[in-house]
């Protein structure tokens, strides 16, 4: 079954969330994950980098994975392929984080049921730089080129 969130439930996640872990962010500048990190800093939020390959990116400590991480996490933004996503999933559910955010590209409906099953906001085959609420709280929508290569 094909469930996604309505732009209202992104933006209100968007507007309360301050903490956002991304799963395969690269450290290299030119990868749409590094750019939305980017992006995402510059605009306040807290970006937490997973990956276990890395020690540090954008001058922030790296973790090998979700379930590393000590500080409470609202959104888990993936950038990983599909077949990655069922076990990020279920790190996200111990973690207790609010949401599933899969990046342009991606969907998983088995793990996205289960995320949805624990209580988190799902949001699939969507940029989270193309719906970004400042801190004044203006709404920005627009479609970011940038996250479409996985």
């Amino acid at each position: 079954m094909l469930i996604d969130t309505t732009v209202a439930i992104r933006k209100e996640l968007l507007k309360t969330a301050r903490t956002i872990a991304m799963v395969g962010l690269s450290p290299k500048e030119q990868r749409p994950s590094n750019m939305v990190a980017r992006y995402l800093i510059g605009e306040g939020f807290t970006v937490i980098p997973v990956n276990p390959g890395q020690t540090e990116i954008l001058g922030r400590r790296c973790y090998a994975s979700l379930l590393e991480i000590p500080d409470k996490i609202d959104i888990v933004n993936i950038f990983r392929r599909a077949e990655a996503v069922p076990p990020i999933v279920q790190g996200a559910i111990a973690l207790g984080a609010r949401a599933v955010w899969m990046q342009e590209g991606i969907r998983h409906e088995v793990a996205a049921a289960e995320a949805r099953q624990a209580g988190l906001v799902v949001v699939m085959d969507r940029c989270i730089k193309g719906l970004i609420i400042r801190g004044s709280g203006e709404v920005l929508l627009f479609r970011a080129v940038v996250c479409k290569k996985i």
